[in-house]
């Protein structure tokens, strides 16, 4: 079996000291290499910045009276799809 590894291609980025320091103490702390401390501090900011989105949208959507209840509605047309008579296995 071969075990096939990615080169990962790299860029060099400037921060200012401070957070350098913060940088270096974080992947002390958890015994990781500072890159792989900024890929999971990226990471957790994407998916953050989605689910703010994806709440400013439902409170939009629940702003409208007539599109939340469409959406209710559909909703209730989907939970009729669970009596298909299909057992859980």
């Amino acid at each position: 079996m071969e075990v096939v590894r990615k080169k990962m291609s790299s860029v060099n980025v400037r921060i200012s000291s401070s957070s350098y320091q913060i940088l270096k103490s974080l992947s002390q702390n958890k015994g990781q290499s500072m890159q792989s401390v900024i890929d999971q501090a990226i990471e957790d900011l994407r998916r953050r910045k989605m689910l703010e989105a994806t709440n400013l949208a439902f409170s939009e959507l629940k702003a409208d009276k007539t599109a939340w209840q469409d959406e209710v509605d559909e909703r209730e047309m989907w939970e009729s799809t669970l009596s298909d008579g299909v057992k859980d296995q």
